[in-house]
């Protein structure tokens, strides 16, 4: 069996794993065996792929980094920490851990960008832009109405309102760059970016609104559906369909 089969069959076996602990209600597990799940994709990236973008091999590995902060958890005794340290403490995890998450989402967006005529795009997909923009910030606005009461008054806003807009501008571009280029690659890539959008949508519900089991491994599932399409496209060399001059 080929190192990129036993690859994928660790990542099928770490979402079940992770579906197992959920429903089971062994959380720590579960956030564990997920955790795994990008750093596995990055290994079968590096193993299958011969053609490989400086850009998205940085996309995975700081995305890679920030999931296996999750294990960072492990070295900390909680119960002996107090509040203050508690709050220090994820106040950290989660700048760190986004702030990586963001820097990784701008190296795939400039990546997706690369392929685009802007000037082109502006004169050809005016419409789609100012549509797709309104659209986006409608949804940052809701994203942010539901997180706010948790983050209001903190640099937690700041991280929550550019991680939103870069995660909402990588789907826009993508979508944009189907538009474009018209070719598989940009078609499983916009698939790969609407999958994470749906699956950071259904998250915020999750930790916000319902803690359901069912919530986290939806969104889960949407979020190894959209590294799988990442993945897909990453093999396919980019080939553009002209249709504008």
């Amino acid at each position: 069996m080929g190192k990129s089969n036993i690859l994928i069959g660790c990542i099928v076996l770490l979402f079940v794993a992770f579906a197992v602990f959920e429903f089971n209600q062994l959380y720590t597990c579960s956030e564990l065996s997920k955790a795994l799940i990008v750093p596995v994709f990055t290994l079968l990236y590096f193993v299958s792929v011969p053609r490989k973008s400086l850009f998205f091999t940085w996309f995975l590995i700081l995305f890679s980094i920030s999931e296996l902060l999750a294990f960072s958890e492990l070295w900390f005794d909680f119960e002996t920490m107090t509040d203050a340290e508690l709050l220090k403490f994820d106040d950290m995890y989660y700048l760190v851990g986004n702030s990586l998450y963001i820097i990784a989402y701008a190296l795939l967006v400039y990546d997706v960008s690369r392929t685009l005529d802007f000037g082109k795009i502006f004169k050809n997909f005016a419409i789609h832009l100012l549509v797709l923009t309104i659209l986006n910030i409608y949804i940052v606005y809701v994203l942010l109405t539901i997180v706010n009461p948790y983050v209001s008054g903190s640099f937690l806003f700041v991280i929550e309102l550019v991680y939103n807009i870069i995660m909402l501008l990588l789907l826009t571009l993508s979508l944009i760059g189907y538009f474009y280029n018209d070719n598989k690659k940009s078609l499983l890539l916009f698939f790969g970016s609407i999958c994470i959008v749906f699956s950071e949508v259904i998250q915020v519900a999750y930790f916000y609104i319902s803690d359901k089991d069912l919530l986290n491994i939806s969104q889960t599932l949407l979020f190894v559906l959209a590294f799988c399409f990442f993945y897909f496209q990453s093999k396919i060399q980019n080939k553009k369909v002209q249709f504008f001059g």
